[in-house]
């Protein structure tokens, strides 16, 4: 967990319209675009100019904030969705970061619990997340939390993410 005995952790749900909330989701967000494991771009500026007013308006959107000491310091920006299969709602974890120098401490735990207990409360059937194949420090982390991998029939193999870009 934390390595200070004194640091106070704490997880909030996003307000997109609070400037000092607002500004640490950009930041947090261009820290994590900028890792080798979120593609090593920064955000464009559309996208600063443009992501909080569009997340406030979109009603399948909740974004957590990880806050160390009284410095963000990790998010989870989240979407809720609906499994057919199971007729009821999930959440997905769209963007999952620490900042670095402070992973390792806990954070994504206490982040990933926030989801969990969210989604139950919101009464989702489950939390679904996708995460890089070389990314074994995130899939630690997200297996500790009990996720895997997932089959509806082994023989058919692992569910594999796919994407296709249209502009």
């Amino acid at each position: 967990m934390l390595n200070k005995p004194d640091s106070s952790l704490r997880v909030v749900i996003a307000d997109y319209r609070d400037p000092t909330q607002g500004e640490a989701l950009l930041q947090l967000l261009n820290e994590y675009a900028m890792d080798p494991m979120g593609g090593g771009t920064p955000i464009t500026a559309h996208t600063r100019a443009n992501l909080l007013h569009s997340l406030a308006n979109e009603p399948q959107a909740v974004t957590f904030l990880a806050e160390l000491d009284g410095k963000y310091v990790g998010l989870a920006n989240c979407f809720f969705g609906f499994s057919t299969f199971a007729c009821a709602k999930l959440i997905n974890i769209h963007d999952f970061a620490v900042s670095p120098g402070l992973r390792g401490q806990g954070i994504g735990q206490a982040l990933m619990a926030a989801v969990e207990n969210h989604a139950r409360e919101h009464g989702c059937c489950k939390v679904t997340l996708e995460v890089l194949e070389g990314n074994k420090v995130a899939q630690r982390l997200y297996q500790r939390c009990g996720f895997a991998g997932y089959a509806l029939d082994p023989e058919a193999g692992q569910a594999m993410f796919w994407d296709k870009k249209l502009n």
